[in-house]
């Protein structure tokens, strides 16, 4: 089996991912910004090495590159990677001692769709520092695998994350609790447009079981990226009247003009609307279920909804005693 550092090993992904890796027996060293728990417990991580290391402060002082590879790692999965420059440091740093290197991308490195559902080879458009940075780095990643002697590469582009631990894209494209709170109460939601841009949610687990894959192929997917998201997309319209359901209630729904609609949020949940109706995500996944043999266990409704049970469970949504049947 395998020593496998994993950077941002308490995150949404890693939770999952880091007793997924122990349970099939590989060593497994957790580095993270600060020793922090996971999102979700797990006796796995009693078998765990912890390594706290500031990424940014390392990036910038030029040592984290050479800290992650004096661990003496076959494979390293890289969560936290957001510039060129900190996946070039890091490339050049475990080129020629480890086996595999496998990065964490998103599906913004698109922009807009043109065909749906997107396949990873289709023309990108990607705007945004978000999506131009991880594009860039994907970039550089796959030219380095595929060069002589170049470190083994792969890239996986997970969508909107979703599950226990945090709050998931809403109905209105953002991450507004009281959208929930009101489908569940049967009040009004007010929608951008009619409602039907898309956005394309994944099971923090599913995004994990896609690392864990790849990790196990690692001739197979070097060089290639693929998409990580649920078996279909689902439209705003869509979450609405499926969230309003499990509480019991029909989807009251009203309609503005994007531009109208975004004037009466605040800056933060405008921001994020803006951001996912404008590029209304619908991808493929038949690349990761050909090569990988990825199946995801959740769909985009079942992940929302395990994260809302989550939610409810802390106390975070006011939903006048209606349970979520779901």
């Amino acid at each position: 089996m395998a020593r496998i550092v994993v950077i941002g090993a308490t995150g949404h992904v890693g939770s999952y991912l880091v007793p997924r890796l122990v349970d099939q027996s590989h060593e497994v060293v957790a580095v993270s910004r600060g020793i922090r728990s996971p999102y979700r417990a797990d006796p796995a991580w009693q078998q765990v090495e912890r390594v706290e290391l500031d990424r940014d402060a390392g990036d910038a002082d030029g040592t984290f590159a050479g800290a992650i590879a004096d661990l003496d790692p076959d494979v390293v999965v890289d969560m936290m990677c957001f510039t060129p420059e900190s996946a070039s440091q890091l490339v050049d740093a475990l080129r020629g001692r480890i086996q595999q290197l496998v990065s964490c991308g998103t599906i913004w490195v698109h922009g807009p769709a043109v065909a749906v559902p997107t396949r990873e080879s289709d023309e990108r458009r990607p705007f945004g520092e978000y999506g131009i940075g991880k594009a860039a780095i994907e970039a550089l990643l796959l030219a380095e695998s595929n060069r002589d002697g170049g470190l083994r590469c792969t890239v996986l582009h997970p969508g909107h994350i979703t599950g226990p631990g945090w709050p998931m894209v809403n109905a209105a494209g953002n991450f507004d609790l009281r959208v929930w709170e009101a489908l569940a109460a049967g009040a009004e939601v007010i929608l951008p447009d009619l409602g039907l841009e898309t956005v394309h949610h994944v099971h923090a687990d599913d995004v994990a079981q896609c690392f864990q894959r790849a990790i196990e192929r690692p001739a197979m997917v070097a060089g290639k990226s693929y998409h990580v998201v649920s078996e279909r997309a689902m439209t705003l319209r869509g979450i609405a009247e499926t969230a309003a359901g499990w509480f019991g209630q029909e989807a009251n729904l009203g309609y503005l003009p994007l531009e109208q609609f975004l004037a009466g949020l605040a800056p933060e949940h405008a921001n994020a609307t803006r951001d996912h109706v404008t590029r209304s995500p619908s991808m493929s996944i038949a690349a990761a279920a050909s090569d990988l043999g990825y199946a995801p266990r959740y769909t985009s409704a079942q992940a929302i909804a395990d994260g809302l049970q989550w939610l409810l469970a802390e106390g975070r949504l006011e939903t006048g005693g209606r349970s979520l049947r779901a």
